[in-house]
């Protein structure tokens, strides 16, 4: 079961020119606004017609530009989520859940509507009418609509947008309970890299309405292809980088050298870290067992939030011992260089500890990337 897309399409901004395979677990598909998440989504349901191409949906030709093959929307099979509802107003939430069921017979469109009612936990609600009902009550009953068909493939874009926290949470794992029983192949558009991280089993990246990264989301996280990839999945810290004769590599935005222990056989462009893998810690602390990648460093500024903390870090020099030592010292008023998000508790150990600080960037955390 499988949903292969390659496809190219101009549009206003860009050229969109994607080549991907969704077979297994939920394909989540991350980018910037504008980057081509939505339009891939729609070429595929066939709402937009790709200037050339193919698209395969378990095995059938859904379209061949080469072939002159293009299935119309309403026989391709696939089922829609968007971030809006679309709800038809003057439909009870039965008859929107039937709505793609209008040529079965009654006895097999009732069964079907009964049948997402239960698993949507919407039973009573058949007479409601959307306006009646809250803004995750109204998601259940587009989620329920979209599966009604019984489709070949899911396709959700940005389906918890529209919602507050409380109700993302709560339908997201409706969500998930809902994704481990389907059968289907599902792509997942979300802004949110937390919840495409959650949903979904890999990662499809865009950018600029190209394909630049893909594979299991645990790998493009822990070793992003390139810049653009790192930023796009949430990367707050780089540098510009070079290696240096003793082997570290130097980060020249930070003004330090770092160990890293990714092997790396070209030439690094740039050196990164994730934030909430940068550990922060007072200087009057215990000797720490490893002495590599550990920096003096002061608060520049925070920002909170009810459970994190950002920290904006200036890095000042090393602490000596075998760890790298400076390259080019960042002036006093660079500002800041490295961002560290921890834990509110991690925090209040530590805020009103005299400074500097000792900020440390562990190796097999740092990871390097190609021009």
């Amino acid at each position: 079961m499988s949903l292969e897309v390659a496809i190219e399409k101009q549009v206003q901004d860009f050229r969109l020119s994607v080549q991907f395979k969704a077979d297994g677990p939920p394909l989540g598909l991350l980018g910037s606004s504008g980057s081509g998440k939505t339009m891939t989504l729609r070429a595929i349901a066939g709402l937009e017609t790709p200037d050339r191409g193919r698209i395969v949906l378990h095995g059938r030709v859904l379209f061949d530009s080469d072939e002159g093959i293009n299935v119309p929307a309403r026989a391709r099979r696939i089922g829609l989520l968007f971030q809006n509802f679309a709800l038809f107003p003057h439909l009870s939430v039965a008859e929107n859940i039937a709505f793609g069921l209008r040529r079965l017979p009654p006895e097999e469109r009732n069964r079907r509507v009964a049948a997402q009612l239960s698993a949507a936990h919407l039973e009573g609600m058949e007479n409601r009418y959307p306006a009646t009902l809250s803004g995750g009550e109204q998601q259940r009953v587009a989620l329920a609509r979209a599966l009604s068909i019984e489709p070949a493939a899911l396709l959700l874009d940005e389906p918890f947008s529209a919602l507050d926290t409380h109700l993302r949470s709560a339908l997201e794992r409706h969500l998930r309970e809902t994704l481990a029983h389907y059968g289907g192949s599902t792509l997942f558009v979300s802004h949110n890299l937390e919840e495409a991280y959650r949903v979904c089993g890999e990662l499809v990246v865009l950018a600029q309405g190209s394909t630049v990264a893909q594979g299991p989301k645990e790998e493009i996280f822990r070793h992003p292809p390139t810049l653009e990839v790192a930023r796009l999945t949430g990367c707050k810290n780089y540098s510009r980088a070079r290696r240096a004769a003793d082997g570290s590599i130097e980060a020249l935005d930070w003004g330090c050298k770092l160990r890293v222990a990714q092997p790396f056989a070209q030439p690094p462009a740039h050196i990164a870290v994730r934030a909430h893998h940068v550990r922060v810690r007072p200087a009057g602390e215990s000797k720490p067992e490893r002495r590599e990648n550990i920096f003096s460093c002061r608060l520049v500024a925070m920002t909170e939030t009810p459970f994190r903390v950002t920290l904006d870090l200036r890095v000042i020099g090393n602490i000596g011992g075998n760890i790298g030592g400076p390259a080019e010292t960042a002036p006093e008023s660079a500002g800041f260089q490295i961002q560290a998000e921890v834990f509110k508790q991690e925090w209040e150990a530590f805020r009103d500890m005299p400074q500097p600080w000792l900020v440390e960037l562990a190796p097999e955390r740092v990871f390097l990337l190609p021009d």
